[in-house]
């Protein structure tokens, strides 16, 4: 279940440059302060908070700091003296913005010291008075951001609170470092401490962190609750029952006597593959792959993933590809990997229909579930193990006998290899995923072992071509016309057509993408000397068969206003459709296009098994076998059957045009919708 604390929409409050006047703040102004920017001030508050609290007190803690920095006073009346920011000269323009961000920065660092109660004792310390708001019977955490948040967190985690302070000025806030220097002493900071705080926070790197605004919640307590509301007799009962069933528990760890959850839960029962069951199975999938990792047998961390992926706790990050299912698994599952990778503990277990991934770092952890029913030897040889700052370390299939990195958008250069050790983890290469512009899209090639054949892997000597869409498993990247099945491993004229599709891909990324297929439909030669065009519908296919999606390209050639190797014009999309695959091959693709001596031109194309087009709407026209010139004159270009397949047609900028085709059967077609 996922919980939304109401974030008003507020502009971002900048407070660059140092203090330099005094301003009084009322108290009307400095709770407008907190309803605009409470987004700011509670993830301000809960990155500096101690992590020790855990990530629900911390989440609730936090809340409650922004809530609680209202100046002390009454409406009407005006509070102290605070001082007011000023930038390059500009006097800031929200000084309750800063009073309120100073009060939340100075509880969140005091919640990391004890309280000392007076007269009561040397060393006598008491808790400060709970905050609201307050929940019962749940657990709230910020949802999953990856293990890249998760290294984040993990590296704040062990800095020291003055120290994620600085790091949140300088990161969240944009605040210069005198400016932090400053604010950090006027919240109790030494000069020499406030320094060295800046001094730390600036050897962090930048990266993204939990929104503790926008939660998840999970029961918590649900034992201990219901112990608490049933009389000795049931509580006897309980009892009586644990000991029995200790007895009848065999000495061995065996599951007599124990719930499955139970026997889900004991690493010692994990299903563990050999090395070489791959090379005898008749279908390769993740059930042939063997447990490999340095931790393999480290009960206490695989005791930690099991235990947490039945429970997962409030300091849990889950997430999950769409339609899959976050539960415990129904039985022992299939470890697949154990160990470590920069400092962060990672376990990937097999359930016979979903991967999960365990990651920990200090007291945070991580669940990534992905389902991969059905894979086979391609979409089975390899899952994303790590992920760091801009890059990704997979784990391999042990089918898999070399492997390499080639930059999509290159065509013409060849891979370069991929170290990769004896467990089957890659060295970090450089990942699409996540960044803001696309200069380049490296990709993972890999080859199968021969034997691998038999077991789903096509044969021949091309590798598979596999895309980090940001999810626990990379896409498979294919070519080839559904008209004849499935696409196949990217041959050299695939290449070129993927070089202008590559930057399109993070359109599709999110679904829980298993393979995207492109494919030529059509090439069109073009008016007015502007070359021969190609069109490519692409198809990403999801793991769990619904929500796939299609797209239409227009390639236009280089030249113009067409850089070389730009991406393509996307023409048309749609989601959730059959379009563009087995059960419905056939396409139509259409667009308004300038010629080189700037004339305006309607253009369409269909798929083999297009007869006609049609345009109708501010520009009209058809064409097809029968009427030779396709009714703009240009169209015609190219002999029977291709001439019904292609429309030309003379244009203004900006017309609005309605294209339908006709089938050989005798039906129509529209573009993508």
């Amino acid at each position: 279940m996922r919980t939304d604390v109401p974030s008003p929409q507020a502009t971002t409050p900048r407070s660059t440059g140092r203090p330099a006047v005094a301003a009084a703040v009322g108290v009307e102004q400095a709770e407008a302060a907190i309803a605009e920017h409470y987004p700011r001030l509670v993830r301000l508050g809960y990155l500096v908070l101690p992590p020790a609290l855990g990530r629900h007190r911390r989440v609730l803690t936090a809340h409650g700091l922004a809530q609680r920095a209202l100046p002390p006073g009454r409406r009407g009346r005006r509070a102290g003296s605070v001082p007011v920011q000023r930038g390059a000269g500009r006097p800031a323009t929200d000084p309750g913005y800063v009073y309120v961000r100073q009060r939340v920065l100075r509880g969140a660092l005091a919640a990391g010291r004890p309280v000392r109660i007076t007269g009561r004792g040397p060393g006598r310390l008491r808790k400060p008075p709970p905050l609201l708001p307050q929940v019962w019977g749940l657990r709230v955490f910020p949802p999953s951001g990856g293990s890249d948040e998760l290294t984040m967190e993990r590296a704040l985690s062990a800095a020291s609170a003055q120290t994620r302070a600085a790091w949140a000025l300088i990161h969240l806030e944009e605040m210069p470092e005198p400016a932090v220097r400053e604010l950090l002493a006027a919240v109790g900071l030494t000069e020499s401490e406030a320094r060295a705080a800046v001094q730390a926070a600036q050897r962090l790197p930048a990266g993204s962190v939990p929104d503790p605004c926008s939660l998840r919640a999970r029961p918590a307590d649900l034992l201990r609750r219901r112990q608490f509301t049933r009389g000795g007799l049931v509580a006897g009962a309980v009892a009586l029952a644990l000991v029995t069933g200790m007895a009848l528990a065999r000495p061995d760890g065996g599951g007599a006597g124990r719930s499955a959850v139970e026997l889900a839960a004991d690493p010692a029962l994990l299903t563990r593959g050999e090395p070489a069951a791959w090379r005898d199975a008749a279908r390769l999938d993740f059930s042939v792959w063997p447990a490999r990792g340095p931790a393999v047998k480290d009960t206490e961390l695989l005791g930690r993933a099991l235990d947490t992926w039945a429970e997962p706790g409030g300091n849990v990050q889950v997430s999950a590809t769409p339609g899959t299912h976050t539960g415990p698994p129904a039985g022992s599952p299939q470890l697949l990997y154990a160990g470590e990778q920069e400092g962060v503990s990672l376990v990937m277990l097999h359930d016979g229909h979903r991967l999960v991934r365990y990651a920990e770092a200090g007291d945070a952890a991580a669940l990534d579930f992905a389902r991969t029913d059905g894979a086979d030897a391609a979409g089975a040889a390899a899952v994303v193990l790590h992920r760091g700052e801009g890059t990704v370390q997979y784990l391999l299939a042990p089918w898999v006998t070399a492997a390499g990195v080639r930059d999509l958008t290159a065509p013409d250069a060849a891979a370069e290899p991929l170290e990769t050790d004896e467990d089957g983890v890659t060295a970090p290469l450089a990942t699409p995923a996540g960044r803001p512009e696309c200069t380049d899209f490296p990709v993972l090639e890999l080859l199968p072992d021969p034997a691998a054949h038999g077991g789903g892997a096509p044969a021949g000597e091309l590798p598979f071509v596999l895309a980090d869409l940001g999810e626990l498993t990379p896409a498979l990247l294919t070519f080839g016309a559904p008209h004849t099945g499935p696409g196949q491993p990217l041959p050299e004229d695939g290449r070129e057509v993927w070089a202008r599709t590559a930057c399109l891909l993070p359109s599709v990324a999110g679904g829980g993408v298993r393979t995207v297929n492109s494919w030529e439909f059509a090439r069109q030669p073009l008016p007015q000397g502007g070359g021969t065009a190609s069109w490519v519908c692409t198809r990403a296919e999801t793991w769990r068969g619904a929500g796939s999606r299609a797209m239409t390209q227009f390639q236009a050639p280089p030249g113009g206003e067409v850089a070389a190797g730009s991406p393509g014009a996307v023409t048309a999309s749609a989601e959730s459709t059959a379009a563009c695959g087995p059960r419905a091959p056939e396409v139509l693709g259409g667009v308004l296009w300038r010629s080189p001596e700037s004339t305006w031109f309607v253009l369409a194309a269909g798929s083999e098994g297009v007869t006609a087009i049609r345009a109708e709407g501010e520009v009209t026209g058809e064409t097809g076998p029968a009427r030779g010139d396709g009714g703009g004159g240009e169209g015609g270009a190219g002999q029977a059957p291709e001439a019904g397949r292609m429309l030309v047609l003379p244009a203004r900028e900006g017309v609005s045009v309605e294209l339908t085709a006709e089938l050989a059967d005798g039906s129509t077609l529209g573009v993508l919708t």
